[in-house]
C-alpha cells in the first residue's frame, strides 16, 4: 500500500496519541501514555506551525511537527523546533522517515522560516546519524544534558532560500530532482562533536551541498541564523559566488548586563535582563531554590524552563525589588516582582493575556506535600515519583485545583506555593501556571519561603559490617576508569569493557566507573549530564587515572580485605562547574534502593522513579548484597556533594556530584542495607 504524507487534521490527535502510546521508544514518552485530547491541547500550547502524518490505509504510521515552542525552549525569529518525529518501527526501513524530514523543510522554505533545531538522544545511534546524514549540525554543547538530548541545528532551508535566485536554471533543475536531503549533504560523521568554526571572532558552520554535478559550498553564522557567502561549482570545475538574498526575519541579540538584585532574610532574588527569567537562592544552598520564567507579551511564545529568547524589557527599581516591563505589537505585559521577609510576590498587568510562567523548585532532597480538596499526600522530592513526569508533553500534566498548597522542604528550607488559580504538576518540582486576573485587573503569584526552620536532619548512620573476604578491583586507562570488582566473590560493578557501548542516554559507556566534568546540577540549560568521557587518561599508577588536558585526576584506595572500604579521591583543581563519579552498578533489571534524603530513609523501587538525589545511597546487587555509596567525609558542607540516581533502560546509573576541587567517596558492600 501507498504512504501518503499530509497536513495534521481534525481527529488524528487521537490515532497519533495510540501510536505513541504503543512504543516505548517514541521520543515523548510519558508514564501511563496520553490521551488523544491531551496531544490536541499540547499541539496548540506549542503554537503549532505544521505537523505532519504519514499514513497508510487511514491509520497513522508516522509524525513529524514543527513548533514555536514547547516546554523547555522558545524559538528565535526565523526558526522552528522540531519534535514528534516518530515512525512506527515496522517502517523504519523505508522511506517515510526521509519523506517527513523533506517535506518538513520544503515547508519551511515556503514559509520563511529557514533555521531547523531539534533534539536527540545521542545513544540513539540509528536517529543521530540520520539527522547528521540529513545535514544537521552541532553548534552548542555536544554532550547530553539532563533531559538526555544534544540540540542540532539544520540550516539548509536558509542556504536554498539564500542563493535559490542566483543559482541558474541547470542547477534549479538538479535541484527539483532531488527526492531527499540525505543525498544532498557530503556527509558528515556520526561523532558527537562540534560543527563550529570560529572565523575572525564569529562562530560559523560550513555546508557542502552536491545538487546534481553542481556543489554548494555556504557558511553560516550561527548566532545571528545568517547565511554569510557561498559560491557554486558547476560540473566543469568552475566556481562563482552568488548572491545572497535578505533573511526575511531579524533575530534579536540580547543586550546583556549584569542581573538585578534584591532580597532580605537571607535570601536574594536575581532577574536576568535578557530572557526575565527569576532566580531566588537562599544562604548555604547549592543553586537557587527557586526559578521561574518571565510570560512575555506573545502569548504564544512562553519562555521555555530550559531556554527563553532575548526580549527587550524596561526594568526598574521599587521597594524591595523591580518592575519589568515588555512591549510587543501593541500589547504590554508589567510585572512587579518583590521578595520581602520571606515572600515572593509576583503581580503582573497586561492589555492582551500573555503567556504562561514556567517555576521551578530547586530544593532536590527532602519532600514534597500537596494538600487539596481530596486530602493531602507526601512523597520524596523526584522525578517521576508520586507525579508522573510530563516533561516532553506539558498537556499531559496533573492539574492541581485552586485552594491546594505545595510545599517542598529538605529540612533547612521550605517552598511554599498556594495555589489560588488551578496549577499543572509537570514534574513533583516543576509547575506551569496560567496568569489569572483578580477583580482589579492584576494577576498574582505567591511563593513562601522559610529558611533555618530547623536543624538539618542527622545524617542515618551506616550500619552493619561490610562483607569479609578478598577484593579484586582493576582499573584499566583504556577504558577510564574500573573495569572489573569483586567482593568476596561478588560482582559490584557492571563494564562492557574493553568494548564501548550506550548505557542510557552516554553512547560511550566503558568502564563500570569513570569520573567525568558537568555542568553544575541546578543549570536552567542543561542541569547535570550523562558522564559521556571525552578525555584520554593517563594511568599513573595502578589505581589511579589523570587526564591532564581536563584538569581531572581519581585514584582509587583498595585495600585486599573487604572488611575495609574502597576509597575514590577525584581531584580538578580548576573545575568551575562540578566533577562526578559515576557508577554502573551490577544490578537485576529492577531493583531496591535505600536512600538518605535529608536525614530521612526512604526505601523505592527501581521502575517507581527515574531520578532522585540522597545523601547516601545503598543498591541492591544482582548477587543479592548490597553496595553501599556515600561521601568518605560526613562533615562535608550540606548540598555540595550528593548522589543522583537514574533508572534507565540499560539499568540504574549512579553519580556522585561534587561542586568542590576535591572530592572523596566511600564505597562498601554489605549483606543488608547500609542505611
Amino acid at each position: 500500500m501507498s504512504i501518503t504524507i499530509r497536513p495534521y487534521q481534525e481527529g488524528d490527535a487521537h490515532d497519533i496519541a495510540e501510536l505513541y502510546n504503543r512504543h516505548r521508544d517514541n521520543p515523548n514518552p510519558v508514564a501511563g501514555g496520553i490521551t488523544g485530547a491531551e496531544l490536541e491541547r499540547e499541539l496548540a500550547e506549542r503554537d503549532t506551525a505544521t505537523f505532519l502524518v504519514a499514513v497508510e490505509d487511514d491509520r497513522v504510521v508516522g509524525t513529524f511537527g514543527l513548533f514555536h515552542s514547547t516546554g523547555r525552549r522558545s524559538a528565535r525569529a526565523g526558526e522552528l523546533i522540531a519534535d514528534m518525529f516518530f515512525v512506527a518501527p515496522a517502517y523504519r526501513n523505508g522511506v517515510i522517515t526521509g519523506r517527513l524530514f523533506t517535506e518538513a523543510v520544503e515547508w519551511m522554505m515556503r514559509c520563511g522560516c529557514l533555521v531547523l533545531r531539534l533534539t536527540v538522544n545521542p545513544a540513539n545511534t540509528v536517529a543521530f546519524k540520520l539527522y547528521r546524514r540529513v545535514g544537521c549540525v552541532s553548534v552548542g554543547e555536544t554532550v547530553p544534558g539532563e533531559d538526555g538530548n544534544v540540540e542540532l541545528h539544520n540550516y539548509i532551508p536558509l542556504i536554498l532560500r539564500g542563493v535559490f535566485h542566483d543559482l541558474g536554471p541547470e542547477a534549479v533543475a538538479e535541484l527539483g530532482k532531488l527526492s531527499s536531503f540525505g543525498s544532498v549533504t557530503h556527509g558528515r560523521d556520526g561523532e558527537l562533536r562540534s560543527d563550529v568554526r570560529l572565523v575572525d571572532g564569529v562562530r560559523t558552520v560550513g555546508y557542502a551541498l552536491a545538487l546534481g554535478g553542481f556543489t554548494l559550498t555556504a557558511d553560516i553564522d550561527v548566532d545571528r541564523g545568517l547565511l554569510l557567502g557561498a559560491t557554486l561549482t558547476d560540473p566543469d570545475g568552475a566556481t562563482r559566488p552568488l548572491r545572497i538574498a535578505e533573511a526575511p526575519y531579524e533575530v534579536e541579540e540580547s543586550a546583556g548586563g549584569p542581573p538585578h538584585r534584591f532580597g532580605d532574610d537571607g535570601l536574594t532574588a536575581e532577574l536576568d535582563p535578557a530572557e526575565g527569567t527569576l532566580t531566588v537562592h537562599a544562604e548555604g544552598h547549592h543553586g537557587p531554590v527557586f526559578v521561574s520564567t518571565w510570560p512575555s507579551a506573545e502569548a504564544d511564545r512562553s519562555a521555555g524552563w530550559r531556554e527563553g529568547q532575548a526580549r527587550t524589557l524596561e526594568v526598574r527599581p521599587v521597594e524591595h525589588g523591580v518592575e519589568v516591563s515588555e512591549r510587543t505589537d501593541g500589547n504590554l505585559v508589567t510585572g512587579t516582582l518583590t521578595l520581602h521577609r520571606g515572600v515572593l510576590e509576583q503581580r503582573f498587568t497586561y492589555t492582551t493575556r500573555p503567556g504562561r510562567i514556567f517555576q521551578t523548585v530547586g530544593l532536590r532532597q527532602g519532600e514534597f506535600a500537596l494538600t487539596g480538596p481530596d486530602g493531602a499526600e507526601r512523597h520524596p522530592i523526584g522525578t517521576g515519583i508520586g507525579v508522573r513526569d510530563t516533561s516532553e508533553v506539558v498537556a499531559a500534566a496533573r492539574t492541581v485545583p485552586a485552594g491546594s498548597a505545595l510545599a517542598w522542604t529538605d529540612g533547612t528550607t521550605r517552598v511554599a506555593l498556594p495555589a489560588d488559580h488551578p496549577v499543572r504538576l509537570i514534574t513533583a518540582t516543576l509547575v506551569e501556571r496560567h496568569l489569572v486576573p483578580d477583580a482589579d485587573g492584576t494577576a498574582r503569584l505567591r511563593t513562601e519561603f522559610a529558611t533555618g526552620t530547623a536543624a538539618a536532619a542527622p545524617r542515618v548512620a551506616t550500619q552493619g559490617r561490610p562483607l569479609d573476604g578478598q577484593r579484586k578491583v582493576t582499573v584499566k586507562a583504556a577504558a577510564g576508569g574500573i573495569t572489573g570488582w569483586t567482593e568476596a566473590g561478588t560482582k559490584v560493578l557492571r563494564s562492557p569493557a574493553p568494548r564501548t557501548r550506550a548505557f542510557g542516554c552516554n553512547p560511550r559507556w566503558r568502564a563500570g566507573a569513570w569520573v567525568t566534568r558537568e555542568h553544575h546540577r541546578h543549570s536552567l540549560a542543561t542541569g547535570l549530564g550523562w558522564g559521556v568521557a571525552t578525555p584520554e587518561w593517563e594511568q599513573k599508577h595502578p589505581l589511579g587515572l589523570a587526564a591532564p588536558q581536563e584538569g581531572v585526576s581519581w585514584e582509587v584506595t583498595a585495600p585486599e580485605r573487604t572488611a575495609e572500604p574502597v576509597r575514590i579521591d577525584v581531584r580538578a583543581p580548576g573545575a568551575d562547574e562540578e566533577t562526578v563519579l559515576w557508577l554502573t552498578p551490577d544490578t537485576p533489571a529492577d531493583t531496591t534502593v535505600v536512600i538518605d534524603t535529608a536525614g530521612t530513609r526512604h526505601e523505592l523501587e527501581s521502575g517507581a522513579f527515574r531520578q532522585v538525589w540522597a545523601a547516601a545511597a545503598s543498591v541492591r546487587l544482582s548477587g543479592g548484597h548490597w553496595l553501599h555509596i556515600a561521601p568518605a567525609d560526613p562533615a562535608d558542607p550540606v548540598g555540595t556533594r550528593e548522589l543522583v540516581l537514574r533508572t534507565t533502560s540499560s539499568g540504574l546509573l549512579v553519580g556522585c556530584a561534587s561542586a568542590d576541587p576535591e572530592a572523596a567517596w566511600q564505597l562498601s558492600v554489605h549483606p543488608a542495607p547500609a542505611i
